[in-house]
């Protein structure tokens, strides 16, 4: 069977189909039904036609994002909720359906489970609307990526024609957010019209896991690098009697330490899946030894031109022109090919897309700051060290109140466009940065400053 995910979204789930559960409850598709055509109902009435959705839970946030698609409403998916993110967001979405406060000064329907609903009908569109996500662009600001539904339904019948095989009737984990492309299709679009159950919340602790792998027969693990790398320590790098039944991971590169790791305590291979918000998936991969190849989806075509840049065309995209990506890459004769690197200056910290540029600019708007550099520090797991040219006021500063002080006012700073995690973890403060003859920043020099703790 390939899943579809348009016809799904027309008919709705029958009545008996499981579409999410947690530890202490479970959501059918009838009450499914029954809070999706109540916020449909409400959104009807509202003439905002770009709707902001976030939700931590994943069960209420697929009934505000089908409300809304049915609706005819244009989805907005913001890369995080800091206030800066969506104040530069501002212009992009008119009202809010979130299940917090989010913003003043703007329409906002606070999404919650509405209980004591009568039976009711899945809601019959007129015309189904569309989803916008923003993420990093190479200039620093957001980008907007918008994706009508045929594109996510084309994507979500490739997955299931690539691995339905290996998906016996699976319930779905995840340890990612449903907020960012890869969620969104792997744990909530994929699911729905497969009628594979998921999981509402998300997985946070080596112990949850445990307790459903043994709990459930057959489940499918969405998980991301950084996740996975940690997994094998907490289960104390023993072989585990329960397992899922398939492991996807995506959103960065995963090293093959970190693959054959959980290859030993789950008895199996993660499938690394690649791409992009803009492009969709292009290629996945079981890491049997170093630098192992990507195979591209069926129909994804994939070239290099002169610089060795990926060339891409794909039904995911908007167009059928070809698209210059910004990955390296080596080709090889079978059609499988060979990652080599960045570039641009996008790079994922603990699997969250961020551009180097629009944080380096946010640094040097903090009157402490004349000039900044960030550079990727490959170590135990990727990190950013920041390198800081400080102002007179920057020096006095550290002069009286230290370093740690420091940090913390230039880290409150890059918390308003940035989450926690994608911080710098390291700091150097040279009286200048160091460039060439040319005036151009060194990368080596850089990195030196921080060989040495």
């Amino acid at each position: 069977m390939t899943a579809s995910l348009i016809n799904w979204l027309k008919q709705g789930p029958t009545g008996q189909q499981l579409i999410s559960f947690n530890h202490h409850d479970i959501v059918t598709g009838s009450l499914f039904t029954q809070q999706v055509s109540h916020w449909w109902q409400k959104l009807q009435q509202q003439p905002a036609q770009r709707w902001l959705l976030a939700c931590e839970a994943s069960d209420l946030f697929a009934v505000g994002l089908c409300a809304a698609l049915l609706a005819g409403k244009e989805v907005v998916l913001p890369p995080n909720t800091q206030k800066g993110t969506l104040q530069a967001l501002s212009h992009a979405f008119d009202a809010i359906l979130a299940d917090t406060e989010l913003a003043q000064g703007c329409t906002q329907l606070m999404l919650r489970k509405e209980n004591g609903l009568a039976d009711a009908h899945w809601p019959s569109p007129s015309h189904l609307g569309s989803l916008t996500l923003y993420t990093s662009g190479s200039s620093g600001e957001p980008k907007a990526v918008t994706k009508s539904l045929a594109q996510l339904d084309a994507e979500v019948a490739t997955l299931e024609r690539t691995f339905a095989d290996h998906l016996p009737h699976c319930s779905v984990l995840a340890t990612v957010s449903h907020q960012h492309i890869y969620g969104l299709l792997f744990k909530i679009l994929w699911p729905l019209a497969a009628s594979r159950p998921f999981m509402s919340e998300q997985i946070e602790y080596p112990e949850t896991l445990s307790y459903y792998t043994a709990l459930l027969p057959n489940l499918c693990l969405i998980s991301s690098p950084a996740q996975l790398s940690r997994l094998p320590e907490a289960l104390e790098f023993e072989p585990q009697q329960h397992s899922p039944s398939l492991i996807f991971s995506s959103g960065g590169p995963l090293s093959q330490e970190a693959a054959a790791a959980i290859a030993k305590v789950y008895g199996k291979l993660p499938i690394e899946v690649y791409g992009s918000t803009e492009t969709g998936g292009i290629g996945y991969r079981r890491q049997l030894n170093m630098n192992e190849p990507w195979q591209p989806f069926p129909g994804i075509g994939v070239k290099q031109d002169k610089e060795g840049a990926l060339l891409l065309t794909s039904p995911y995209l908007a167009d059928a022109n070809t698209l210059r990506c910004d990955d390296q890459i080596s080709l090889l004769a079978d059609g499988r090919f060979v990652l080599e690197g960045r570039l641009d200056r996008i790079v994922k910290i603990e699997e969250k897309r961020l551009s180097l540029v629009q944080m380096e600019q946010l640094l040097t708007r903090h009157p402490l700051v004349n000039q900044a550099a960030l550079v990727v520090l490959e170590q135990s797991r990727t990190q950013l060290g920041a390198v800081i040219e400080l102002s007179a006021e920057g020096q006095r500063v550290l002069a009286e109140e230290g370093k740690l002080a420091l940090n913390n006012l230039l880290k409150a700073q890059l918390l308003t466009e940035f989450e926690r995690v994608t911080l710098p973890k390291r700091w150097r403060y040279p009286k200048q940065l160091p460039v060439n003859s040319q005036g151009k920043r060194q990368l080596q020099s850089l990195l030196e400053l921080f060989s040495h703790d």
